[in-house]
């Protein structure tokens, strides 16, 4: 048996160095994250999410939502992730009013040369009155810096813009507010060429918003989170024109069973695989209005559905055996004997850790790429009460041991090495089990 988790200025910001980030969900680890776009550009995956910060007093409304800015970021491998900086600030929008705390869910699209990136936000009393309006940037690359047109899209009221470009080149805006609204965009990116419509044959019971709409083999996807029960889950409909209408047909992601209030998706093929990108609040479990962003595989059944996505914790993408594996987000564990838990419950963009704690407890990491080099060793950061006996595997649990290492009682953490007695080459599946009693905390594993 075994069980599968869930689980200040804008020129300031243009000039930071770029940041790496690691490979397994959630992708971002150094900020709260949600609401991703993801698209293709120049051979690489950007990512466009809205930014959650941490409540504190005097910044917005008490335990809502609280977004200043936009990053971006970007890989050519969904394991190497790189933080662009900061792209659009809440202050250096013209229109939006200061300090409104509302950059909500964004997206991007590229046409003519540019990149558009369409963001809502409050206007301020002079710009656009109460209520969310949607507004565009732009930029010559899809990194930015971007530029924000000086008011929002006339005829626009809503949030969570979505922008797809139909095989006939025909542009089309579709965003929320009560209902999901569609219209065709001009060539300039910047204004309506159509009356928005409410798009029909979606479920009209409870709220929908987050659309993502796609073209795959002549069929339009109107993709969305929607709340069926008590959080959202997200769903799709189909339909064969852009502007539908649509028909329900199926469920994409059910609701979080930690109780996370939102969900909130993109779609994407790269490189001949299907992709959902989406959130959870995995660095923020007692707090929802802090999210991050999280990747898993996607398929289509021949007859054109979508299979429903299990959220992992391993994510997608290969990991290099040469860089630190972090084992906590693993691809499965055993049913007892193996837990998951922050290294730092004050500060918990420190990351997690894989507690094992009895005898035959095991845990199994996916898709570890050792390479043709065979490495000769291994590192581990790990703390240990009693001391205890880990052993690694590849291929499967019952696969040949490949190295054995005996943990000295230590409960402080220390980077242990130890060798490999059987070196692996090529993709591996990586399994670690508990010999015998004691207990072992492992942060990360390296190989060399």
């Amino acid at each position: 048996m075994c069980k599968i988790h869930f689980r200040d200025t804008l020129a300031m910001a243009l000039s930071l160095v770029a940041t790496s980030l690691f490979a397994q969900n959630p992708i971002i680890t150094d900020q709260f994250s949600a609401d991703p776009t993801a698209r293709v550009f120049e051979n690489r995956v950007y990512v466009y999410p809205s930014h959650d910060i941490p409540p504190s007093p005097g910044k917005g409304r008490p335990n809502w939502f609280l977004m200043e800015d936009y990053h971006v970021f970007s890989s050519d491998n969904l394991t190497d992730w790189t933080d662009h900086g900061m792209i659009v600030h809440q202050n250096k929008v013209p229109w939006v009013k200061p300090e409104s705390y509302s950059m909500w869910a964004p997206d991007c699209i590229y046409r003519n040369g540019k990149y558009y990136f369409y963001f809502p936000s409050v206007p301020s009393d002079t710009t656009g009155g109460r209520g969310f309006r949607i507004g565009v940037a732009i930029s010559d690359k899809p990194s930015g810096p971007f530029v924000p047109e000086a008011g929002p899209i006339k005829g626009v009221n809503g949030i969570d813009p979505n922008v797809l470009i139909d095989k006939d080149g025909q542009a089309y805006l579709y965003w929320s507010g009560g209902h999901i609204y569609g219209a065709k965009l001009k060539e300039n990116m910047l204004e309506l060429a159509s009356e928005p419509v409410i798009l029909q044959e979606l479920p009209t019971k409870g709220l929908k918003e987050g659309p993502f709409v796609f073209e795959r083999n002549g069929i339009y996807y109107m993709t969305y989170p929607h709340v069926e029960n008590k959080t959202e889950r997200l769903e799709y409909a189909i339909g064969s024109s852009p502007l539908g209408p649509f028909k329900f047909t199926g469920v994409i992601m059910d609701e979080s069973p930690d109780g996370c209030w939102t969900n909130h998706h993109s779609l994407l093929n790269f490189k001949d695989q299907w992709y959902l990108f989406y959130h959870h609040n995995d660095l923020s479990p007692h707090f929802d209005k802090n999210r991050s962003v999280r990747i898993d595989s996607l398929f289509f059944e021949p007859d054109g559905k979508i299979r429903k996505v299990l959220p992992t914790l391993r994510g997608v993408g290969v990991s290099n055996a040469l860089q630190k594996i972090q084992l906590d987000r693993y691809s499965m564990i055993s049913d007892k004997g193996v837990t998951v838990d922050f290294l730092d419950s004050t500060d918990r963009f420190k990351g997690w850790k894989a507690q094992f704690t009895s005898p035959g407890a095991w845990l199994q990491y996916n898709t570890v790429d050792f390479g043709t080099s065979a490495p000769k060793k291994i590192n581990l950061m790990i703390a240990s009460s009693r001391g205890a006996t880990l052993q690694l595997r590849t291929g499967s649990r019952s696969g040949p041991v490949i190295s054995e290492i005996t943990i000295p009682k230590n409960t402080a953490w220390k980077t242990m090495q130890a060798k490999l007695t059987l070196p692996k080459t090529g993709t591996q599946h990586l399994f670690v089990t508990m010999k015998g009693a004691g207990d072992a905390d492992v942060d990360w594993v390296r190989f060399e």
